[in-house]
């Protein structure tokens, strides 16, 4: 059965208007987390320029591959070493709020070692700042996640910054998105 997301559907085309101005000089790019594979499927026509390449943890790719052959999806999760596939980006949707924080930490350190000088890392989802939610939306959001799992939950995006910058990874943005989100690009210094 084909796998689909509501909330890819809704939020692929403003994603999309940042990734084609911060994405246009790159080449490769590696997504982390692909889910259901409908953004894999939206962007790569989208971005000619790019081969993108989407990755999931082993569960997920038969879902995938309902939506992308090529590059087939691989096997990934941020736990494991880092695929060797010359990416000169990284996208991330609606990841971080579902790891662990070690997790979090996990995934900066395996971006900023993979990326070369100049590379750009494109994060998605929910974030608080100064300590308290964006919106009751997301403050209800952070509540559920937490009590299906106390180590995940909407993550703040002072510390997800600070973080980045212990790998080398400096915010170049903090694009507003629908539905209390936001794309948080960094760039390798």
């Amino acid at each position: 059965m084909k796998p689909f997301s509501d909330a890819c559907e809704r939020n692929r085309a403003p994603i999309l208007a940042v990734l084609k101005r911060v994405f246009a000089d790159r080449r490769r790019v590696l997504e982390i987390g692909s889910g259901t594979g409908q953004h894999a499927a939206y962007f790569a026509p989208e971005l000619p320029q790019l081969l993108w390449q989407a990755s999931d943890v082993a569960e997920n790719l038969p879902g995938i591959r309902h939506w992308v052959s090529e590059p087939p999806p691989i096997e990934f999760d941020v736990q494991r070493e880092f695929p060797a596939i010359g990416a000169d980006a990284v996208f991330s949707a609606n990841t971080c709020h579902i790891m662990s924080w070690p997790q979090v930490e996990r995934l900066f350190a395996g971006v900023g070692a993979m990326l070369p000088r100049g590379g750009v890392f494109a994060l998605y989802g929910p974030f608080h700042y100064g300590g308290q939610p964006t919106s009751e939306s997301n403050r209800r959001f952070d509540i559920m996640l937490r009590n299906r799992d106390p180590a995940s939950g909407v993550r703040e995006a002072e510390a997800v910054v600070a973080l980045a910058a212990r790998f080398g990874l400096e915010l170049a943005e903090d694009n507003p998105m629908p539905a209390n989100n936001r794309l948080l690009v960094f760039r390798h210094a």
